[in-house]
């Protein structure tokens, strides 16, 4: 395994391949202290499988190399190593794999590369990145997953929202238009969206996202890269990146919300 580490402090360069040594003994570091350095060799043709780098970088930051590193070896992972919290929804909207805060943490690294190498032998493919965080957002392969119809993807956001649990046409119906007096014209609607969806999600190959069964709605889990997912199951390092805004588009999150801002 070829991993590049890029941080503009010496010490902390040193440190972090330190800690990635003890993990894969057997990988290959090469360390910068400039984000163009790294590229150039890239460009050169020495193309890593993981690049860890900090984000806060003079010249090129970690956020642009990332966007850069896409364009010319998309097959390589990035795993950002930072002591800013503020960047984590930037860094998942860039595709990135791992978020991790300094000092970095040995079993924190090994769990991001196994992650990685479990993506990469096809253990955990197939999967939708949702972002949660702010506003939210759905990625495939890196790219904006686009619907015909705003609604659609408010839908698959209160699915996400509802943690894989099943949703009837009403609890659907209240979440996304509040109120209704025509029961058959909801459920109209509902079947518009999610034929909607399913047919974005056919064009992918993962149609099987949604489940729908005794007119009732779900979603797999497992099959959705999610930081509220994560958070919920006690992630600290996406518990410290929240930054108090969450699904920020639908009132019916505001209760979580709310929630999520006290525990903070």
């Amino acid at each position: 395994m070829l991993i590049f580490v890029i941080d503009d402090e010496i010490s902390v360069l040193e440190d972090t391949k330190e800690t990635i040594s003890k993990v894969v003994a057997d990988a290959k570091i090469i360390t910068f202290m400039r984000a163009a350095d790294a590229l150039d060799m890239i460009e050169k043709g020495e193309k890593p499988d993981v690049v860890f780098s900090d984000i806060e970088m003079p010249g090129i930051s970690g956020l642009d190399f990332s966007i850069r590193l896409k364009n010319i070896s998309p097959d390589t992972r990035i795993i950002f190593v930072t002591g800013y919290e503020k960047y984590a929804v930037e860094a998942f909207k860039t595709r990135a794999c791992g978020y991790l805060l300094k000092p970095l943490d040995a079993v924190d690294v090994k769990e991001e590369l196994d992650y990685i190498i479990e993506e990469s032998t096809g253990k955990q493919s197939n999967r939708i990145v949702a972002s949660c965080f702010g506003h939210f957002d759905l990625y495939w392969n890196g790219e904006p997953l686009i619907f015909s119809r705003r609604k659609s993807k408010e839908l698959l956001a209160y699915l996400i929202y509802r943690n894989g649990a099943a949703c009837s046409s009403g609890e659907i119906g209240l979440a996304l238009w509040e109120e209704t007096d025509d029961a058959k014209a909801e459920q109209n609607r509902i079947r518009v969206l999610i034929n909607d969806i399913k047919g974005t999600l056919k064009e992918l190959g993962i149609e099987n996202l949604l489940i729908r069964e005794h007119r009732q709605l779900a979603i797999k889990k497992e099959m959705i890269e999610c930081d509220y997912y994560k958070m919920l199951e006690g992630d600290m390092n996406v518990m410290n990146s929240y930054n108090g805004k969450f699904m920020e588009d639908y009132h019916w999150a505001d209760l979580s919300r709310v929630h999520f801002n006290k525990s903070k």
